[in-house]
């Protein structure tokens, strides 16, 4: 299984920083993906999963619909588009000409009129942006999309470079006079915006260097982006005598016969070993390329940078990596020797990991019963969420079949403001299908609540944007529990979860152990493919353990992998997430007075308040020891009634 939801930032418009563009997705397992922000550019990529032939039963790819984008533009020669970058373009030098220099002469008022009028020209940009990247994202493969998503890319950098002094001096202005100006009301209101502008204060460079970064950053770190999603797009695996995507077949490794399973971990393996060196290449140049940033920057550790933008301490991240990896044994190791066993094996293979338990026969389910699973969940509990999900559903916000050239995998993209967010699947019909329907739901929920906060602040920490996903798939996953009266399948479901969960939370911790690991001996100097194949290999030992086996090609299994390449260090906020809502659900499921309504006011926050805030009013604090705890718990628990079944 596997879902992606995805996310796009370029913190280069938002704080000051000259940052290249990302595109934020989650890969769990086979890999699932989750996550949406915003970008003006965004570059697409392939994970381990991605469209496949088989769709539901009597139901073919043709059928089932497709996202209409003209919300945002009727298409790339749409003459509204290039008259709005135009007019951005205009914009934006009159905002320089009529500012720069002058922001710290400016009274509260004028500041609060400045930042009004910035937020303007920006969502002009991220929508043009969110246009050519859902382009991309729906047909990579198509040259013209392709030139297409560039020239928008560079495009919108150019017209940056107008406004990237704006909150450069905004961190410049001195925290007694910009206390003074918050005592007008109208910049009172930005306030949650120049909160998180200003913790970059201690990183900001000069005008001047800030600037070339900027615009290097189209030919440098963007560049190697693209060549890693093109490379992964193109690439094709021979099996069965046919020549198929990467995508098709790393999606066999969830196939219930066993041969056809290592047929494909074997094949895709060699596939990745013959470009190994250019993938090798990539990450190394990237994790350079992030040294140089860091020490510029003055960041502690290679982390810290993303710490930082999911506004969370450095210490917080350490206690939840080391109470999952303390973990492993109760969770991942214990369940796998459980999969074992239930599979007759001695020892599983890497391309056991996802394959269907015996007794599960995986039966296809249609694309309007799994519409409705997911709206009986949401509605289930409150009808205002379900009034959201029913107009996602209802209109072509969600491009539902898999298709040649599109991107795999799965995720919710909230545009702007004015328009509406959109969502990507490729619904192959499976349960997990449904629950990366509902969990792209809940970004689309999230988004369209929060969306009244505006451009600056509607969006959420990476920390806490998986909640309201994470959420909608348990609520899902209990709503189908709840009915479902026979013990197999009671037992199957159960199952399912718990490997969602372990994707989830030990395998993304793992990922960001290797990520460490890499960062820090690229230090040293430049890796051969061996030695981050050994990195590789020791953390899927550790986080998996003793129950599996692994074959030597396994050992390139990092290179597909899109977080390491686009946002590093992204994974553990899926991890943060799932515990956090484990939590969450922990509270709702004792019956909470007011849940309901505090968890909608927790969505419509947006990025106005942090984490400490938003979670006090159910009696949470990620910063306790014992929150962590009260996560795993909660799969541990699970585990316990698989053993005790």
């Amino acid at each position: 299984m596997f879902f992606i939801s995805v996310v796009h930032v370029n913190r280069a418009y938002v704080c000051g920083l000259s940052l290249p563009a990302e595109m934020h997705c989650k890969v769990l397992d086979m890999e699932h993906t989750a996550h949406s922000l915003r970008s003006h550019p965004l570059p697409v990529f392939a994970t381990e999963a991605g469209t496949v032939a088989n769709t539901p039963a009597g139901q073919g790819a043709a059928s089932l619909p497709r996202w209409d984008l003209s919300a945002l533009y009727a298409g790339m020669d749409d003459p509204k588009l290039h008259a709005d970058l135009a007019e951005a373009e205009k914009k934006a030098q009159a905002f320089a000409k009529q500012y720069q220099g002058k922001i710290s002469g400016l009274s509260g008022k004028e500041l609060a009129d400045a930042i009004a009028t910035f937020e303007i020209i920006e969502e002009m940009l991220g929508k043009a942006g969110s246009y050519a990247s859902l382009l991309f994202a729906a047909d990579s493969s198509d040259a013209s999309i392709s030139q297409f998503s560039q020239s928008i890319n560079e495009r919108l950098t150019a017209i940056s470079t107008h406004l990237l002094f704006f909150t450069l001096e905004l961190n410049r202005l001195e925290e007694a006079d910009l206390r003074e100006k918050l005592q007008d009301p109208t910049l009172a209101h930005w306030q949650p915006y120049l909160r998180d502008i200003r913790m970059y204060r201690p990183h900001q460079l000069s005008d001047d260097v800030e600037k070339v970064l900027l615009e290097k950053s189209v030919t440098g770190g963007q560049a190697w982006c693209r060549l890693f999603d093109e490379t992964i797009a193109a690439l094709r695996v021979t099996l069965d005598g046919q020549e198929i995507t990467v995508g098709d077949a790393l999606n066999r490794l969830s196939d219930t016969n066993r041969a056809t399973r290592e047929q494909a971990g074997k094949a895709v393996g060699g596939v990745f070993e013959k470009n190994v060196r250019l993938f090798a290449l990539i990450t190394n140049t990237l994790a350079k390329d992030k040294s140089i940033s860091d020490n510029l920057r003055h960041f502690a550790r290679p982390t810290s940078s993303r710490n930082l933008s999911n506004m969370v301490e450095d210490e917080v991240v350490d206690a939840l990596v080391s109470a999952v990896r303390s973990d492993y044994p109760r969770l991942s190791h214990r369940y796998y020797a459980l999969k074992a066993k239930w599979m007759g094996l001695d020892k599983l293979e890497h391309w056991d990991r996802n394959a269907p338990l015996p007794g599960n026969d995986d039966k296809l389910i249609p694309w309007s019963e799994a519409k409705n699973i997911v709206q009986k969940a949401y509605d289930g509990f409150d009808p205002r969420m379900g009034k959201v999900i029913n107009t996602f559903l209802t209109n072509p916000w969600i491009d539902v079949p898999p298709a040649p050239g599109k991107s795999p995998g799965a995720f919710a993209h909230p545009t702007v403001p004015s328009a509406h967010p959109y969502i990507l699947l490729n619904y192959h019909g499976r349960i997990r299908d449904v629950m990366t329907l509902a969990h792209e739901l809940g970004h689309g929920v999230h988004q369209v609540m929060a969306a009244k906060q505006g451009y600056f602040m509607s969006d959420t920490p990476l920390t806490l944007a998986e909640t309201a996903s994470v959420f909608g798939e348990m609520l899902t996953f209990q709503s189908l529990l709840d009915a479902e009266k026979d013990p197999q399948r009671r037992r199957l479901l159960l199952a399912a979860k718990v490997e969602d969960m372990l994707n989830t939370v030990v395998r993304q911790i793992a990922f960001y152990e290797f990520e460490t690991r890499v960062h820090d001996a690229r230090k040293k100097g430049e890796l051969l493919p061996e030695q981050i194949g050994a990195i590789w290999r020791g953390v899927q030992t550790e986080s998996l353990g003793p129950a599996f086996n692994f074959t030597p090609e396994y050992d390139v299994f990092w290179a597909y992998i899109p977080h390491f390449i686009h946002s590093p260090f992204y994974v553990y906020a899926y991890a943060f997430g799932d515990c956090l809502v484990n939590a969450l659900y922990q509270v709702f499921s004792e019956g909470a007075p007011g849940f309901q309504d505090k968890y909608i006011a927790m969505l419509e926050a947006g990025g106005t308040l942090r984490h400490k805030e938003l979670l006090a009013p159910f009696g949470l604090d990620a910063s306790d020891p014992g929150f962590w705890r009260k996560g795993l718990d909660v799969i541990s628990g699970f585990i316990d009634q698989l053993e005790q079944g």
